[in-house]
């Protein structure tokens, strides 16, 4: 689940039963955006929605990896910057970065300045070009890790929702993630990239957006194996 900022919203305020926050716009959404415009929009237009695109995928992994001990808003208002600083994220260029890159990243005030954490996403795009040549994509990978429909909650209600960290699917794929060679990814931050991609979907019982990214995700091809 992404981390509440600590930033107070002028316009909102969580309903303490429901977890639902209602907007300027008379719309109930999942409590954690806070109302804040920008992380508003991310719940609205990106979380939870399904990804089968690998660039996009490697991208969410690694910046849930920079999140580790940070709140999710830092990273989001950093993206740009993130972009910018590893090649837009596209694997193949960041996997030949070399210790000058590092230097280089170290230097980025727009980054969160973190030496291992850098020298993980280098790392996980040689590992990623590694996942794309036995799989075929890193979506079809990911994907395989879906949870089925019955070991899902049967609701999705605030209660519910506050519970999940991790789960088994995510303490699997992070296993399996760490055998391959990959860094920074432990269950509960895989399951927040799971949340993320769409591969579950954590958007709140009477969340505007939650019909919506259920549909996506009941229209959604799930990549396979090549």
């Amino acid at each position: 689940m992404a981390e509440q900022t600590g930033e107070k919203s002028q316009r909102a305020e969580r309903d303490p039963v429901t977890g639902l926050l209602t907007g300027a716009d008379g719309q109930g959404r999942c409590w954690w955006h806070g109302g804040l415009e920008d992380y508003q929009r991310y719940h609205d237009t990106e979380w939870g929605w399904p990804v089968a695109e690998d660039r996009r995928l490697f991208e969410k992994i690694c910046l849930e990896g920079f999140q580790s001990g940070l709140s999710w808003l830092t990273i989001l208002r950093k993206r740009d910057a993130f972009r910018a600083a590893f090649a837009n994220f596209e694997f193949d260029a960041v996997a030949r970065f070399t210790e000058a890159d590092v230097e280089r990243c170290l230097k980025d005030a727009g980054i969160v300045r973190h030496r291992r954490k850098i020298e993980s996403t280098i790392n996980n795009a040689r590992r990623a070009l590694e996942l794309r040549q036995e799989f075929g994509s890193l979506a079809a990978y990911f994907w395989s890790f879906e949870p089925k429909p019955d070991d899902r909650p049967q609701k999705l209600d605030f209660a519910t929702a506050r519970t999940l960290g991790k789960t088994a699917e995510s303490t699997a794929l992070s296993r399996d993630l760490k055998k391959r060679g990959w860094s920074f990814v432990g269950p509960t931050t895989v399951y927040a990239f799971m949340q993320s991609m769409g591969m579950v979907n954590d958007h709140l019982e009477g969340c505007c957006c939650r019909a919506g990214v259920e549909a996506a995700r009941n229209a959604f091809q799930r990549p396979a194996r090549k």
